[in-house]
């Protein structure tokens, strides 16, 4: 009995130390840490490895606070400064803290200074508008991106650190039921925009 106990643990701990790892390493030999791979209104996503690797953090000449070097939350947030001049009031917290589950649709964010809209919205989302993610198993933080393109039946978005291998940009289905616009993700929590 004590040695299939000892062998579990053991299994256990070898897969733990291989996520740990595989979240903070550079697994795809394509792309090199901080490697530009896309843009967004002349905005670039870096890459950045595992999603779990950190490289330091990024403030802006005036001191803006925006977040650890090519994880999601530095894009979005770089992004809105640049692009938008939008500083955000709390210039920390995770992906997943960006939606605030007490404010109802179309409510104001007070922490982003930003409209929040919930995931189905009586508005369709539009380009520019930040969409925030729920946890997962292996990602406790959340994930944000931003919504570069809408059509009548997609929402096409452009992120930075979706893993080793994963795209920079993603395209999901936009359904109107019941007066709703329904993004078709069971991750997205909702939506943020500049007012």
């Amino acid at each position: 009995m004590n040695k299939k106990r000892l062998l579990i643990f053991g299994i256990v701990v070898l897969i733990t130390t291989g996520i740990f790892i595989a979240k903070r390493t550079n697994l795809n030999p394509s792309y090199s840490i901080g490697q530009k791979i896309d843009s967004l209104h002349g905005v670039y996503v870096y890459y950045n490895g595992g999603v779990g690797n950190i490289n330091g953090r990024e403030i802006s000449k005036d001191g803006y606070n925006l977040g650890l070097k090519y994880q999601c939350v530095e894009f979005v947030k770089r992004y809105y400064y640049e692009e938008l001049h939008h500083k955000m009031p709390d210039s920390y917290g995770h992906a997943k803290d960006f939606f605030n589950h007490s404010i109802k649709d179309t409510g104001i964010n007070k922490q982003r200074d930003l409209i929040q809209y919930t995931n189905p919205s009586v508005s369709k989302p539009k380009i520019k508008d930040l969409l925030i993610y729920s946890e997962t198993l292996l990602n406790k933080y959340g994930h944000v991106s931003i919504i570069a393109n809408v059509t009548k039946n997609e929402v096409e978005i452009i992120q930075q650190n979706p893993g080793p291998f994963g795209n920079s940009r993603e395209t999901y289905q936009l359904k109107k039921i019941n007066g709703k616009w329904s993004i078709d993700n069971d991750r997205i929590l909702g939506w943020l925009r500049k007012q």
